[in-house]
């Protein structure tokens, strides 16, 4: 499969996240299903920002959506990468890599193998910041008061084809 031609036809978060679920499949031979997705405001902090997080044992992922609409105005070539990548990590988690260092590393792995070294995706999972330094507010530091969830309709395709 071509992942990097995948990638750039994939439309919605939905169609990156059945190519993440593939790329775990053909790399580790892994796979989980039933997960949702929901967006949402996770704030911000001088040092960086949360991409996205997945409460272990659960089945969702939790994406921060001001980073996504903020990488969509600013520089929309790197949404996707992007939005691969942080989805592959939080996927990763889903299946067992708990440890944050051992799923970078997996992420770095799985990214290199299918997309090569020079791929956007690769590269943004090697060093994140260097491509998102507008992301981030210097001088604010925000943390939402309460977490407002937005579900992604028809994000896990592939396990509840009978649901309508």
């Amino acid at each position: 499969m071509d992942f990097n031609a995948k990638l750039e036809q994939a439309r919605t978060l939905a169609d990156v996240f059945e190519l993440v679920k593939r790329a775990v499949e053909a790399v580790l031979g892994r796979t989980r299903a039933g997960l949702m997705l929901a967006l949402a405001d996770l704030g911000n902090h001088p040092q960086g920002f949360l991409g996205a997080f997945y409460p272990v044992a659960s089945n969702v992922i939790v994406m921060n959506k001001v980073p996504l609409l903020r990488i969509q105005e600013t520089n929309p070539r790197l949404y996707k990468p992007y939005a691969f990548y942080v989805l592959l990590h939080e996927y990763l988690h889903s299946v067992g890599f708990v440890d944050e260092r051992v799923c970078r590393e997996q992420a770095h792995r799985i990214l290199e193998t299918l997309f090569g070294v020079d791929h956007l995706v690769t590269q943004i999972s090697a060093d994140t910041a260097r491509f998102f330094p507008n992301l981030v507010f210097p001088d604010a530091a925000w943390q939402p008061s309460q977490l407002a969830l937005e579900f992604v309709p028809g994000f896990d395709r592939g396990s509840a084809s009978y649901i309508r």
